[in-house]
């Protein structure tokens, strides 16, 4: 469907023809000494199109800008959406596909504003001068057609080159940056450990490996300027001396058609026009090559709506789970194999030594540890990376606390729970005691240290989150760990309560925790 950008460079060409016609029909009167209406008129209309040429090049710009900015914003929901759901274990570093989700869509401003609208007016508008130019002079329109066949092919020959060339500069530029952010967040431990210089050297590595890149993609645009604007000044040369010849009557051949000052004036005038909407894309063609080598980029981070619909679960029943010979691997360690069938609705403890991959095996489920091989089976259909993100009831060996209150930590589990449903969770957690002790209640500020609790209160907050959730399937890593062995006994009882009907997967250390369970792995 043709954008409004180009269809103002559309009215750009129409406008150019209006323009070179009243120029054309100004100066014949003035060479036939004709003044009066009819030369105030052409001047008028000389005068009226340059103007309006004016406004139409700028509505253009405006117009692409505009939907530059449409598409930019288009981009930014699905990559950064793609980056925050993004599992471990990509090899792919957080920094790289930060700036892929910043940077490149940056890189898309003069593909959409620039290259695309004018990519189409190349095409359009150059026929459009030619059918002009023809009523005029059939052979200077020829002389137009046939310099841009050699022209087609030189730029075609330069763009594969250019496009190689962007691509490997964009990838260099996404390691460069993505090198630089993670480096940054890595500081204490880099200066911890001495490793200053080393780091030094691998961003001045990267850094010459950009600029190397960066310099090969300019010799293949300067490349393809020239291929440009050496056929643009043939066709205008040849046009110039057809025409000047042809009125001199010093051609060497007899003449195909008979030329008047004004048709001649006429297409002399057009022939620049001719290039210009191809000179002007070759003027955007640099931003045709990184932007689509951005588009490339920005795909492998955010695949089609389709695929990252596919990402996502709603479950509305207990499932079953199947794991078989799952492997686990951070770099060069290996986990696993596990193997075992959690049936859907009842509580599955797993338990062994300490190293042996239990919480690891939790984040795998999650899409947040990197699965080597094996598989995992939810209801006997493969399970999708991050297909349960957001989708359980979830405690970790860690309690996530962000700034605001206690009520506003645990309605993180279900940010449209009512304050009736977060105190009815926080009871059941064993929260009461907490509650009763603090004057603001529910309303107590936390910090994202969680400061002021005991390591027990942090479980107990960690368990309303997933008692307010309220998911067909529990995930609990070692939830009784930092309590009391009375308070370990009555949350276990809770959670063996609450979960009836769930299906529940607990990491423990605890015997006693194992020995409640429907069905009892043990790991080595």
């Amino acid at each position: 469907m043709p954008t409004r950008a180009f269809l103002f460079w559309l009215l750009d060409g129409l406008l150019a023809i209006a323009l070179a016609a009243a120029l054309a029909v100004a100066v014949s009167l003035l060479a036939e000494r004709v003044a009066g209406a009819e030369l105030l008129l052409a001047l008028t209309l000389l005068c009226t199109a340059g103007l309006a040429r004016a406004g139409a090049q700028v509505l253009a710009a405006g117009a692409g800008q505009h939907e530059a900015a449409r598409a930019k914003q288009a981009w930014r929901v699905r990559a950064f959406g793609a980056v925050l759901r993004a599992p471990a274990g990509l090899r792919v570093m957080l920094g790289e596909q930060t700036a892929d989700a910043t940077d490149r869509i940056e890189d898309l401003d003069g593909y959409h504003a620039r290259f695309q609208p004018l990519r189409l007016a190349a095409v359009a508008t150059p026929l459009m001068v030619a059918a002009a130019a023809a009523t005029a002079s059939w052979v200077a329109a020829a002389i137009m057609l046939a310099t841009l066949v050699p022209f087609a092919f030189g730029m075609a020959f330069a763009g594969t080159a250019a496009a190689r060339a962007a691509a490997r500069q964009l990838d260099a530029l996404s390691k460069l940056s993505g090198l630089f952010i993670d480096r940054v967040r890595a500081l204490p431990i880099i200066l911890g450990f001495g490793a200053q210089d080393r780091v030094v050297r691998q961003l001045g590595a990267a850094t010459q490996d950009v600029a190397q890149r960066t310099l090969v993609v300019l010799r293949v645009a300067f490349l393809s300027s020239a291929v440009m604007e050496f056929f643009a000044a043939i066709s205008v040369a040849l046009v110039a001396v057809y025409c000047g010849f042809s009125l001199l009557g010093l051609l060497p051949f007899r003449a195909p058609e008979t030329l008047t000052l004004g048709r001649a004036l006429f297409v002399l005038v057009l022939a620049p026009e001719f290039y210009l909407p191809m000179r002007r894309m070759a003027a955007a063609y640099h931003d045709k090559q990184i932007g689509e080598a951005a588009l490339e980029r920005l795909t492998r981070l955010a695949p089609t709506d389709g695929a990252t619909a596919a990402s996502s679960a709603d479950l509305t029943a207990p499932p079953g789970m199947d794991i078989r010979d799952l492997v686990i691997a951070y770099e060069d360690k290996l986990i696993g194999p596990f193997a075992f069938i959690a049936p859907a609705g009842e509580l599955t403890v797993i338990s062994g030594p300490s190293g042996a991959g239990k919480s690891s095996l939790l984040n795998a489920l999650l899409g947040l540890a990197p699965i080597s091989s094996g598989e995992i089976l939810l209801d006997g259909a493969p399970l999708v990376a991050t297909q349960l993100q957001g989708a359980v009831s979830w405690t970790g060996q860690m309690t996530l606390f962000l700034p605001g209150t206690l009520a506003d930590n645990i309605r993180l589990a279900r940010p449209d729970a009512s304050d009736e449903d977060i105190a009815a969770a926080a009871a059941s957690a064993g929260l009461t005691a907490l509650i009763a002790g603090r004057p603001a209640g529910l309303q107590t500020p936390i910090d994202p240290r969680g400061s002021g609790l005991s390591g027990g209160e942090r479980r107990r907050i960690g368990i309303a989150r997933a008692l307010l959730r309220d998911a067909p399937l529990w995930l609990l890593d070692e939830p009784t760990a930092d309590l009391d062995a009375a308070s370990a006994d009555a949350l276990i009882a809770l959670i063996r309560s609450a979960s009836q009907g769930r299906t529940v997967l607990l990491v423990t250390h605890d015997p006693a925790v194992a020995a409640l369970a429907d069905h009892h792995v043990v790991i080595a």
